[in-house]
């Protein structure tokens, strides 16, 4: 009889040493779990991000097209955009958007080539910078640039 009360307490000892064994495994897998929604929900963030700010560069090229021609940037002149060297502007969703000149100066610039070359086409050189600010207590800074290129006739080099 004394032989079976001491393996009692044996058993016990097994007992709680594997409990403890099975919690310590239960915590380090809650504990990855919730390393795992972190990273999925940045993840989702940033993509939430980048979506509006497309969104946002094509709504801004939009209302530029839709502006009357005198007042659009990408048909003015390199001399006109020179005026308006940096243009910014808050948009929709609390982007910052700028709109510059990539022409440096009174200087035309020749279209990138294409299979038909036409004499006097030139281009003006846009670039559309959005920035968005996201995450948690907006930490976190995205950007997307954008160049565009819109071809016009100079009147002095064509035919």
């Amino acid at each position: 009889m004394e032989y079976v009360k001491k393996q009692q307490g044996i058993v016990l000892v097994t007992a709680m040493v594997m409990i403890v064994a099975v919690t310590a495994v239960a915590v380090t897998l809650m504990s990855s779990s919730s390393i795992d929604l972190k990273i999925t929900n940045a993840a989702q963030e940033r993509e939430q991000a980048e979506n509006l700010l497309i969104g946002e560069v094509q709504r801004v090229i939009q209302n530029e097209n839709n502006r009357p021609d005198s007042a659009n940037h990408f048909l003015m002149s390199p001399q006109q955009l020179e005026i308006e060297q940096n243009k910014t502007f808050s948009g929709e969703h609390n982007t910052d958007n700028e709109m510059r000149a990539l022409n440096s100066g009174s200087k035309q610039l020749n279209c990138p080539r294409s299979f038909k070359y036409s004499k006097g086409v030139m281009c003006n050189l846009t670039e559309i910078s959005t920035t968005v600010e996201y995450g948690t207590r907006t930490r976190h800074r995205l950007t997307v640039v954008v160049g565009v290129g819109q071809q016009y006739i100079d009147k002095s080099k064509g035919k």
